[in-house]
């Protein structure tokens, strides 16, 4: 496939890439090395993210009409490449701009879009995502946590568990169990975090500082209005949103520019002589331009207006193949990095390890695979 940017994108690239060099400070890599979810960052991100917002570069994709630039998914798929490359300065707010704002444009009420957007969009607002479930990791069907309608509130009571930004966010995108059919009966209500009864505990981990948290509600009342879409749609919203957040996080990108790095320290100690060293570190190179070419695919559907299904996993589990093999290489030739030597490494680390995890298990994205891009037949159980 011969590919080329137009004038116009690869302006947008140096665009973005001439202001984080001009507005990140001195040492960001030290600084960004902790996570995006550690307090630090989030806190530097909410004054960023306004910066972003006054320079039309935190959501150019977005419509004019809710304020963004009127821009196209290459240009998504662009800011969100740059961003993870430099350490990704917008923290945890990646999740508004690729899929938080875009479904409330879709499914959310007018007061609802009129209460939440302005808060994206003026890069002050942290959500965290409500999904996982001590007993239903990926298999969203099998949540537990149940709502109950009472008049003109929910009552909520159950745990959320791998709750990424929960320490820190203002509001929960929280799917809950509003009946008892599998599907059907999956609600979602827009939480503030700070509503009596909810208790959030962090999680120690080797992927980041306040990454993961997990989350309990005790009869936590919610006002009906708070509802997101109509009473069991959650599983339509679901599928939207999820196909947005699987390829909002271009972790083929940041990969090869671990990678490049990981390559430049070995040339400079003269390591890179070696033969096999070259060929492994050739097949990371193919593998993360292979997952960057199937994440493509998805992009160029976007732009000719075309469905995108179980091709989206496809592209994903793509991603998590080159990320871990990054890994994996950087570890086995230049382990000093993750021992202080390279800043950049250790950040690339802690991010690359998670990705056949965050956003849908690898083993979950190969059963997609298997049934709706193979059309595989399953075997009776």
């Amino acid at each position: 496939m011969d590919f080329h940017w137009t004038e116009e994108q690869a302006a947008f690239r140096q665009k973005l890439d001439d202001f984080l060099r001009a507005e990140l400070p001195d040492g960001w890599e030290e600084f960004s090395k902790h996570g995006p979810a550690s307090p630090a960052l989030t806190e530097f991100a909410r004054q960023f993210c306004r910066r972003l917002a006054e320079g039309g570069m935190l959501f150019p994709h977005w419509p004019k009409e809710i304020g963004g630039e009127g821009l196209g998914p290459w240009e998504q798929q662009i800011l969100a490449e740059v961003m993870w490359e430099w350490g990704e300065p917008r923290g945890g707010q990646y999740m508004n701009v690729n899929w938080i704002g875009p479904t409330l444009v879709r499914y959310g009420t007018e007061a609802q879009k009129a209460r939440y957007l302005p808060q994206i969009a003026s890069g002050e607002m942290l959500w965290c995502q409500g999904f996982s479930e001590p007993n239903s990791g990926s298999d969203l069907a099998s949540l537990r946590t149940r709502a109950v309608l009472e008049g003109d509130h929910y009552r909520v009571n159950g745990q959320k568990i791998w709750t990424s930004y929960a320490g820190l966010a203002d509001t929960c995108f929280l799917l809950t169990r509003t009946s008892d059919d599998r599907k059907r009966g999956i609600t979602i209500l827009l939480v503030p975090m700070d509503t009596p009864g909810i208790t959030v505990r962090q999680i120690p981990s080797l992927i980041g500082e306040g990454d993961i948290h997990e989350v309990f509600f005790d009869d936590v009342l919610v006002p009906a209005t708070q509802r997101f879409g109509e009473e069991g749609q959650a599983w339509e919203i679901i599928g939207f949103l999820l196909t947005n957040e699987r390829l909002g996080i271009p972790r083929y990108h940041l990969a090869r520019a671990a990678l490049d790095r990981a390559v430049a320290m070995l040339k400079q100690a003269g390591d890179f002589a070696d033969a096999m060293v070259r060929a492994e570190a050739a097949r990371c190179a193919a593998l993360c331009e292979a997952a960057r070419t199937a994440n493509y695919a998805i992009v160029q559907k976007r732009v000719d207006g075309l469905p995108v299904g179980g091709e989206s996993s496809s592209a994903r589990f793509a991603t998590v193949m080159a990320e871990r093999d990054v890994c994996a290489f950087i570890v086995e030739h230049v382990p000093e990095a993750l021992a202080g030597a390279s800043a950049y490494l250790q950040m690339h680390h802690q991010r690359g390890v998670v990705a056949g995890i965050a956003a849908g298990a690898a083993e979950i994205q190969l059963n997609i695979i298997a049934s709706d891009v193979l059309q595989l037949p399953r075997e009776p159980r």
